[in-house]
């Protein structure tokens, strides 16, 4: 899933657009949203970038789908913690739609948390959205690479570029141990498997120190600093003005609804 990511990150058919702006149409939208709080602005906010992500990025519905789905659970999680709310049975209820009582307590779901759970949902709807349409379509050299142009700490900047790297060394490895365990029929028992997975999460340990120790040293050895190549990009009046309409819309019925 993450290869994926990457690859269409540096494939769609967006990657020409200036880093900037893609970044700035993404995380306006995603504070915008954010700070409104308003649902209707959010579930616009969703079909908006869903609507670049699949028509303008060409990115396949049937991926983008599953990727919405990777949130869901915990979404859901929180949604269900959300709903159902537990107090004596002694306590008068607020208002609410359905009560259970068993024993001592009183298990039910009130009308306010009705209306927090679904202001939730549309926002954090809207929220994955900006964030998705921002990794597909940016690869993470081109976002380091407006982040320095925003003058951060570069230490940052190189942390965040060296942790994504090591991600894909992780995943490499892993699969390189995980398909030697088979090999040696590593998994064919509960127990087997159990004590297999603590030998593969060891090993991923001390190759993961031992390769961010050489690329320490390699980094020092090159004066500690890292030089990244970034392709040229060339800004676009009309993404401006696109982005600035669409911004514009989205305040102005902020406002009539608020």
């Amino acid at each position: 899933m993450m290869l994926l990511i990457d690859k269409y990150a540096y494939l769609n058919k967006l990657a020409y657009v200036h880093p900037l702006e893609k970044m700035i149409f993404s995380l306006g939208l995603l504070l915008f949203t954010l700070i409104m709080r308003e649902e209707r602005l959010s579930l616009i906010t969703f079909f908006v970038m869903s609507a670049f992500i699949i028509w303008g990025a060409k990115i396949p519905l049937k991926y983008y789908a599953k990727l919405l789905l990777l949130p869901g659970f915990f979404l859901f999680t929180s949604l269900i913690s959300i709903l159902i709310s537990i107090a004596p049975a002694t306590h008068v209820l607020p208002a609410h739609m359905g009560s259970f009582t068993y024993m001592s307590w009183t298990i039910f779901i009130g009308r306010a948390s009705i209306a927090t759970a679904q202001q939730l949902f549309f926002i954090v709807l809207g929220s994955i959205s900006c964030l998705y349409f921002l990794i597909l379509t940016t690869s993470v050299q081109e976002i380091c690479y407006v982040l320095r142009q925003w003058r951060l700490p570069p230490l940052l900047v190189e942390l965040v570029e060296l942790t994504y790297r090591f991600i894909f060394i992780f995943f490499e490895s892993m699969q390189k141990i995980h398909l030697a365990q088979q090999a040696r029929l590593g998994h064919h028992s509960p127990m087997q498997w159990l004590r297999s997975m603590s030998m593969l999460i060891t090993a991923l340990f001390i190759e993961m120190f031992q390769r961010s120790r050489e690329l320490n040293n390699a980094m020092q050895a090159r004066g500690g600093e890292t030089v990244y190549w970034h392709e040229t990009a060339v800004y676009n009046k009309k993404n401006w003005l696109g982005m600035m309409a669409i911004f514009l819309f989205l305040i102005v019925y902020g406002g009539y609804f608020s």
